[in-house]
């Protein structure tokens, strides 16, 4: 295998206290990435499974390589889509927004650091790059994308200028569009509060990629194929995704979600889940040293009721 895939798994012993591994269990990791809580997963078990979830092949190459001999079978595609499909399970792990692996390699159009190919498709078989949204997409529908997924209160001026600057010559890589955003914000807040690509980077990954669309209801259905006792642990890295992940998870605790003011319940709703972390547990300090990019995240963790 010719591809450098370096992948440090993020709160790798909080991940594996909180699934509470049984050895004959049967686990899911939705997000596969470079393997890394993977192999820890699959080393644990003896006469169980893990079922091993990418929408990025070359993840699941890697991935195929690196848990060779361990009890896995390997899926391609969204797990919003795959994850339905599999029946009652043990245990599920989402670790969700994009890889090192993918930030790194210029060629994926990733990364505001480095140039390369404007693209940011996790799946490489899907039609929509970053490229054809800044390209084609007409200014409200591209400001609209940064202010709603990077929530950037600079995003109608980034996409004026964009659009500008594509009517001289079309944005292909990943440089021409990080000097456009870079050159639109004002400078007394260019430099304050990390890059300021990041943003926009996010914003139309999230977008191209449909990170989001769905996301809340995969939630509540992944919590009802838990079997009794079962965990789901789920790693987040921004607001918008960490809101859907707990609102999904306070929605299948809840007992009643009829109306306050309503004097009897009719909704006949059960709690399914009992929330491990009431706040969500984040990156230590000594691991935050080691993984500058794990400072955003949140463990949250849920446990399967009878």
């Amino acid at each position: 295998m010719s591809i450098a895939f370096h992948h440090k798994p993020i709160m790798l012993q909080e991940v594996l206290s909180g699934l509470e591994i049984k050895p004959d269990g049967v686990y899911v990791d939705c997000t596969t990435g470079g393997a890394g809580h993977s192999l820890e997963i699959a080393k644990r078990l003896k006469g169980g499974k893990l079922i091993c979830i990418d929408k990025d092949r070359d993840a699941l190459a890697v991935a195929e390589e690196r848990l060779a001999g361990l009890p896995v079978e390997f899926r391609h595609g969204d797990f919003k889509d795959v994850l339905p499909t599999l029946g009652k399970v043990d245990g599920i792990l989402m670790d969700l927004g994009v890889s090192s692996y993918q930030i790194d390699t210029a060629e994926r159009g990733f990364s505001y650091r480095l140039d390369g190919a404007l693209d940011m498709r996790m799946d490489q078989t899907a039609t929509l790059s970053a490229a054809d949204v800044v390209n084609h997409y007409s200014e409200r529908e591209i400001a609209d994308i940064i202010y709603q997924y990077g929530e950037d209160r600079f995003a109608r001026r980034i996409a004026q200028n964009i659009v500008r600057a594509r009517e001289k010559q079309p944005i292909t890589t990943t440089g021409q569009l990080a000097e456009i955003v870079t050159e639109s914000i004002p400078g007394k807040f260019r430099y304050t509060g990390g890059n300021p690509c990041k943003r926009t980077f996010q914003a139309l990954r999230i977008y191209v990629n449909r990170e989001l669309a769905g996301l809340y209801e995969c939630v509540l259905g992944a919590i009802e194929q838990l079997n009794e006792g079962g965990r789901i642990c789920i790693i987040t890295f921004h607001s918008l995704e960490d809101r859907l992940v707990k609102t999904a998870y306070r929605y299948q605790e809840a007992s009643c979600v009829c109306d306050p003011h309503q004097p009897v319940c009719t909704c006949n709703k059960k709690s399914l889940v009992k929330i491990i972390t009431k706040k969500p547990l984040v990156v230590s300090s000594e691991e935050l040293e080691e993984n500058s990019r794990a400072e955003s995240a949140k463990l949250r963790i849920a446990e399967r009721k009878a």
